[in-house]
């Protein structure tokens, strides 16, 4: 098994699409299927399992690799208005964070998010907030972050997805 100390970090780019999706694709479906029925993962995986160009373009959505593979994803954006200007100042959003489902139990998560939240403290960000899976749940509380409540994301087509809004000073 290797050891956390061969993990590195960096900002992803516009080149890593595919590798991203690729992450996504696989790991979705493996992550999601204990929490939530077929019939959701059916309908929202395909919609959840896709990079968002503009995220890896942001400088603030980073990769975790070992051993020269994608082994983790997640990043961080300031909190916006409808406008899509800032909304308030110091709040920023935890985005699309997952580990390869193949390598879970590593600290890999936990590194990651380390870096999410030392980057957005750096930027001015005094809170995260993350809309979280009802699966990724437990890993968030054992970061700190708490409970706000149950949430109902709407995805594209009218699809409704379970969530829950959560919360960390950082």
């Amino acid at each position: 098994m290797a050891t956390i100390e061969a993990l590195s970090i960096r900002a992803a780019t516009p080149d890593d699409l595919d590798v991203v999706d690729r992450l996504f694709q696989r790991s979705y479906p493996r992550l999601l299927r204990a929490q939530y029925p077929p019939s959701v993962c059916v309908t929202t995986i395909p919609i959840l399992a896709r990079a968002q160009p503009a995220l890896l373009r942001s400088g603030t959505y980073f990769l975790a690799e070992r051993e020269g593979r994608v082994v983790g994803a997640g990043g961080w954006t300031p909190a916006l208005r409808e406008s899509g200007r800032a909304s308030r100042l110091g709040v920023g959003h935890v985005r699309h964070v997952v580990t390869d489902h193949r390598h879970l139990r590593r600290g890999i998560g936990r590194r990651l998010l380390a870096h999410v939240m030392t980057d957005a403290r750096r930027a001015g960000m005094a809170e995260l907030r993350c809309q979280s899976t009802l699966t990724a749940a437990p890993f968030y509380r054992a970061l700190g972050f708490e409970e706000v409540g149950p949430l109902s994301v709407e995805l594209p087509r009218g699809i409704a997805f379970a969530s829950i809004l959560m919360r960390r000073p950082i």
